[in-house]
């Protein structure tokens, strides 16, 4: 990246917290938001999920549930800040349109973000968009924040996504593939739902001394994803993570620990177990990682902005394990993404 981006606020709901304080309380304290729910088809049986706890009546359909999730999230981020609305823009990642979400038969793709921004009863700058492609697609955004701010006129950027794994559909096409956490299955991933945002501006806010910044991002696209018959040899992820310390800012020598969104599958788990010796090269007594999973499941699209806000949150509450971190994103269409943050101190 040309210059850093600072992570200023953040808005979340999940299971574990219906907003930001709450949500990071849960992952930090190693909290589980897991149930078991049982299903409709096939009847009667249980599956292990991370579920929102909420009226049935916010539940009517899953376009309205999204939004409504989505909307939550983004207000309190908006609100952590004293800027205008007018001078804001939304850059939002939306359930991965190849999963033909339920939400989807109420709110068509391209009507989505304008049903978000008309939720939160604010107006946003005309530079805001919604990009397909899942959790690693938020990161890849991180550059189109800085241009829009840049060029646009735009002082901050709220980059977030949401999504939920607990519909029908979902659930049908995961339990088919044998992907499922489940008596049968230990490797499997546990569907969960959750909104996230972050603040970013091009300058740090307050008084503080410590800022959480991110200094470099890389995107690169896998083939051999979750949805085909290979398992990955990690390939992307490893292009991704090199992309992100390539410039000025720190470099893989620098990384005191990783936040990953890798949901508990055997494909993640070996995809990482062969990426990773390849690129921290560094020697190392260990390498702490961060799975927010294991607290609120797997989060979709919304995992991306949620890593980066598990991230700035660790520095700037002083429980880091170091001043830099990587941020290592998998989307299930093969898409991989890093960005690499670091705790900066104002002198």
């Amino acid at each position: 990246m040309k210059r850093p981006l600072y992570v200023v606020g953040s808005g979340a709901v999940t299971a574990a917290g219906l907003d930001a304080r709450q949500t990071l309380a849960a992952i930090r304290a190693s909290l589980s938001a897991f149930e078991e729910m049982t299903l409709a088809e096939p009847f009667g049986a249980v599956q292990i999920v991370s579920r929102i706890p909420t009226h049935h009546q916010l539940r009517r359909t899953q376009g309205k549930w999204l939004v409504n999730m989505a909307a939550r999230a983004a207000k309190e981020a908006f609100r952590t800040g004293a800027r205008a609305s007018e001078a804001t823009a939304i850059l939002l990642t939306p359930p991965e349109s190849f999963r033909k979400h339920p939400a989807y038969e109420d709110i068509a793709p391209p009507e989505f973000l304008a049903a978000v921004i008309k939720a939160t009863g604010q107006r946003f700058h005309a530079g805001s968009r919604a990009v397909d492609g899942g959790a690693a697609a938020s990161i890849g955004l991180l550059e189109r924040a800085r241009e829009i701010m840049e060029r646009q006129g735009v002082e901050q950027v709220l980059l977030g996504g949401v999504d939920s794994l607990v519909n029908d559909t979902d659930l049908a096409r995961l339990e088919q593939a044998g992907r499922l956490k489940g008596e049968d299955n230990a490797q499997g991933l546990v569907p969960g739902e959750a909104a996230a945002f972050v603040r970013l501006t091009l300058n740090p806010e307050g008084g503080s001394p410590v800022h959480a910044t991110i200094h470099g991002v890389g995107v690169s696209e896998e083939k051999d994803s979750v949805l085909s018959d290979r398992y990955s040899q990690g390939r992307a992820l490893l292009a991704a993570l090199h992309d992100a310390v390539r410039g000025s800012g720190p470099s893989e020598s620098d990384i005191d620990f990783v936040v990953s969104n890798s949901n508990g599958e055997r494909y993640s788990g070996l995809e990482q177990l062969i990426a990773r010796p390849r690129f921290y090269r560094t020697r190392r007594e260990r390498l702490p990682t961060a799975y927010p999973a294991m607290t609120i499941g797997d989060i979709g699209a919304a995992g991306g902005a949620l890593a980066l806000m598990l991230a700035a949150d660790s520095f700037l509450n002083d429980y880091a394990p170091g001043p830099t971190v990587a941020c290592e994103l998998s989307s299930e269409n093969g898409l991989r993404a890093a960005a690499v943050m670091a705790r900066m101190t104002k002198r």
